[in-house]
C-alpha cells in the first residue's frame, strides 16, 4: 500500500510543473486556487466526519498545522518568483535542497542521524544537479533568484517537518483542511498587495487549474501529507526529488520537450540516495491506514 501511495503521490505532484507551464495564468494565482479548491473539496468530509477531532486537538497541534500552511504559502511565493529571476535549472536544483534543510531543522530539535543518512541525501541531491545541470547566474538578478529558490526549499522543508508533527494528532483530512486553507489565505493577501489577478481567464485555463488541483494537490500533496504519518520527513523529502525526472518525462511526452541523457543518470543517483537513507533511517511507529483518515 505504501509503495502504491508513493507512486500516486509522485504522479500527482509531477504533473504540476508541466500543467502550470501550460496554464496562461499567474503562478501565484494557480497556487492560490489549487489550495483554495482543495480545501473546499476536503471541507465537507473534514467538518462532517472529523469535527470532534478538530475540536479536541491540542492548541499546539493547531499551531503546527497553521504554521505548515504559512510555510507552504511562503514556499510557493518564493519558488514561483525565483523562476522569473534565475534559470529554471538553477531554481529546480536549489529548491531540491529541501531534504538537506529537513536534516538541519530536525537536528535543531535534537534528532540525530546516522552518517549514512546524510551521505544518501547528498547523493540524491547530486542526482538533481545532474538532471538540471549547474546553471547558476552571476548577475544581481540571478543571484536574488537563486536565493529565493534556496529559501523556497527551506520553506518547503519547514512545511514538511511541521506537517509531520501535526500528523501525530490530526488525520490527513483534518490536517490538509487547515493547511490548505491557511495557505490559500496567506497567498490571497500577497496577491492583493501585489495586485495579482484572481480571475479573468478562459475556460481552458480554469480546466487546467482544476486538473492541477486534482492531480498535484489532492493526489499529490495530500497523499504525501498522509505518508508523513508513516514515513519520516527526510524520506518523504527524498521521494519528492523523483518529481524532477518525472516532470521532465511528462513534459517530454506531452509538451514535446527533449529529455537529456543526464536525466537517466541523475534518476539513478536519486534512487541510490533514497535507498541508502531508507535503509539507515529509523521507522515511524504508526499504523498505516486510509480508513477514516
Amino acid at each position: 500500500m505504501r509503495l502504491f501511495l508513493v507512486a500516486v503521490g509522485l504522479i500527482g505532484v509531477s504533473i504540476s510543473g508541466p500543467v502550470m507551464s501550460a496554464t496562461a495564468a499567474p503562478a501565484l494565482a494557480i497556487a492560490f486556487w489549487r489550495n483554495a479548491l482543495a480545501a473546499i473539496a476536503i471541507a465537507p468530509v473534514a467538518l462532517g466526519c472529523h469535527r470532534a477531532e478538530l475540536r479536541s486537538a491540542p492548541r499546539q497541534i493547531w499551531l503546527m498545522a497553521t504554521f505548515a500552511g504559512v510555510m507552504l504559502a511562503a514556499h510557493f511565493g518564493f519558488w514561483v518568483t525565483s523562476l522569473t529571476l534565475t534559470s529554471v535549472a538553477a531554481a529546480v536544483a536549489l529548491v531540491a535542497m529541501q531534504v538537506l534543510w529537513v536534516l538541519v531543522f530536525q537536528a535543531f530539535t535534537g534528532k540525530r542521524f546516522n552518517r549514512a543518512v546524510v551521505i544518501g541525501a547528498l547523493v540524491a541531491v547530486s542526482g538533481v544537479l545532474f538532471i538540471t545541470g549547474v546553471d547558476f547566474g552571476l548577475s544581481p538578478q540571478a543571484l536574488i533568484g537563486d536565493l529565493f529558490a534556496l529559501l523556497g526549499g527551506a520553506f518547503a522543508a519547514a512545511y514538511v517537518v511541521a506537517g509531520a508533527h501535526a500528523r501525530e494528532a490530526f488525520s490527513t483530512t483534518s490536517y490538509t483542511l487547515i493547511c490548505y486553507s491557511v495557505c490559500a489565505l496567506a497567498l490571497v493577501v500577497v496577491m492583493l498587495i501585489f495586485q495579482v489577478p484572481l480571475t479573468g481567464w478562459t475556460s481552458k485555463v480554469w480546466l487546467l487549474i482544476v486538473l492541477v488541483t486534482i492531480g498535484a494537490q489532492l493526489l499529490g500533496h495530500s497523499v504525501f501529507n498522509h505518508l508523513l504519518g508513516v514515513m519520516s520527513p527526510v524520506i518523504v523529502s527524498l521521494v519528492l526529488l523523483l518529481e524532477v525526472p518525472l516532470s521532465a518525462g511528462i513534459a517530454a511526452l506531452f509538451l514535446h520537450e527533449s529529455l537529456p541523457l543526464a536525466s537517466y543518470f541523475g534518476l539513478c543517483l536519486i534512487l541510490v540516495g533514497l535507498g541508502i537513507v531508507t535503509k539507515w533511517s529509523p521507522s515511524v511507529p504508526r499504523n498505516e491506514t486510509l480508513i477514516g483518515d
